[in-house]
């Protein structure tokens, strides 16, 4: 029997229906995601538990498509991941790929994207035609499927040194490529399948055109109509061999099957025989990303005035020269996004944030405890000739380096580390990611460093140096080709 969730509250744009067998559902209903601020799903879990053990299988819809394998390790929790794309080209597999690996990273899991393109072209240069992709070239075929293996081994053994995610990126379009995959991981990995299902024509045409523009195959090939040309009869040799996801044992086999999701206007996301904590966030990071490009700009208050007086934190108005940069702010923000009226403006609850953001109009503001400068506990508000006379042993820690040696970790007594910090982060990065409209960030400098290490895929021990000014914005824009930044300096 199958039961549909319609109840769900699910802070989206659409209609999202999700798929989930027994256990999949079980690992949701235990893994809730909340914040004091923000409910990205929520589900009832009396209600849950009660159709399961009636022997039910809960229904969620919503799209997408992934995999994702088990490895013992040594050192380690015992289970591993490794996720294999698989599905159609110019479908959004390896950008959804390099964001859930991005995404991974940011949470601090050892994550590896694996792009067997790359492979190929190294092993076979990058001026293959489309009939190297024809499934009835014999010749193609074994070239392609050793390379696959050369890229799966490297994966496997990458995992096996200490890596905990593997993403697996080709297209794998066809049984015969999945079934050798399961061959080579039977024993050593368990794996959970993705597939990226995406049927609008005009999404497909935009990651076409996209891809002849920005992929190494093109790069020697001046005519951008010769290289469509012969990309979509790439494109239609895969379609000959490929077969969907339909597993003739699906009570064994774990996928995430993402289905119209790139437009983030709805669409089917299906999962079958997922669960643990890892997957569980697997799942619920694709259930909130689309590709749709946008841009996010992140700046810092205006200068305050316990800025001026050398204070920690603190909750002071603006000083003369944030008075003067919100008013610039204001004007770039209406300029930059004046055809862009379903763009919003986030603040933290502080209100140097809120007056900085107090000029724009036009556009919803809204405020997020979760953007508050890090927690400096019982050092918020001091000088640190204050702490030096109040605190001698937290000052000298600090000025002996101890801090700067692992700024990561450092907390403050009664406050927060910057680990702290990028752990409540979370649900914005979530929702930053359902978003589809630009989003201006007015925040603190610890929390913009996490999230601008986010985006850019900036390793975790190098947050707390990262540098974010004072009257600077910084404009990430984020599309099927990658992330770019751009930097705009407003005051001196």
């Amino acid at each position: 029997m199958k039961i549909i969730l319609d109840d769900l509250k699910v802070k989206y744009e659409g209609p999202i229906k999700l798929l989930c067998d027994n256990n999949s559902a079980i690992s949701i209903a235990h893994n809730p995601v909340q914040h004091n601020s923000t409910k990205h799903i929520e589900i009832d879990r009396h209600f849950i538990k009660e159709k399961l053990d009636s022997g039910l299988i809960v229904i969620i819809h919503v799209p997408i498509g992934l995999q994702v394998a088990d490895v013992s390790t040594k050192g380690f929790p015992t289970t591993r991941f490794q996720e294999l794309n698989g599905n159609l080209p110019a479908r959004g597999k390896t950008y959804t790929a390099a964001k859930l690996t991005r995404y991974l990273r940011w949470l601090g899991h050892n994550t590896k994207h694996f792009n067997v393109g790359k492979y190929r072209r190294l092993k076979h240069g990058s001026s293959q035609s489309a009939d190297f992709f024809r499934a009835d070239n014999p010749e193609g075929v074994e070239a392609r499927n050793e390379v696959a293996k050369l890229a799966f081994e490297d994966m496997i053994s990458w995992m096996q040194e200490g890596g905990q995610v593997g993403i697996f990126d080709a297209t794998n379009s066809s049984k015969q490529r999945r079934n050798m995959l399961m061959k080579l991981a039977e024993g050593r990995c368990k794996i959970i399948f993705l597939e990226t299902i995406c049927n609008d024509v005009d999404i497909i045409e935009r990651n076409i055109r996209f891809k002849i523009q920005q992929s190494p195959d093109y790069a020697e090939v001046p005519d951008f109509e010769v290289g469509l040309r012969d990309f979509k009869e790439r494109v239609a040799n895969y379609e000959k061999a490929s077969l969907s996801y339909v597993y003739e044992t699906v009570e064994e086999g774990s996928y995430i099957k993402m289905i119209d999701m790139a437009s983030g206007h709805g669409g089917q996301i299906q999962v079958n025989n997922i669960s643990g904590y890892l997957p569980g966030r697997i799942v619920f990071f694709l259930v909130n990303t689309h590709l749709t490009p946008r841009p996010i700009l992140l700046t810092r208050h205006g200068e305050s005035q316990d800025n001026v007086r050398g204070r920690i934190g603190g909750d002071s108005a603006l000083s003369e020269a944030g008075e003067l940069y919100k008013k610039k702010l204001a004007k770039f923000v209406e300029k930059r996004l004046k055809s862009e009226r379903a763009a919003c403006i986030w603040t933290s609850t502080l209100q140097r944030t809120i007056l900085t953001a107090g000029p724009i109009v036009g556009f919803p503001k809204i405020q997020w405890r979760t953007l508050d400068e890090i927690n400096a506990g019982v050092c918020d508000g001091m000088t640190y000739e204050e702490i030096k006379k109040n605190m001698p042993e937290e000052y000298e820690y600090v000025t002996n380096l101890s801090r700067f040696k692992d700024k990561l970790r450092y907390r403050y007594p009664r406050g927060e580390s910057y680990l702290d910090v990028i752990q409540r982060l979370e649900p914005v990065i979530i929702e930053l990611e359902r978003q589809r409209a630009p989003v201006v960030v007015i925040s603190h400098q610890a929390v913009l460093r996490a999230l601008y290490a986010y985006f850019t895929d900036r390793p975790l021990k190098e947050i707390a140096d990262i540098e974010v000014p004072l009257h600077t914005i910084i404009e990430i824009n984020l599309g099927v080709t990658g992330v770019e930044e751009k930097r705009y300096k407003l005051m001196d």
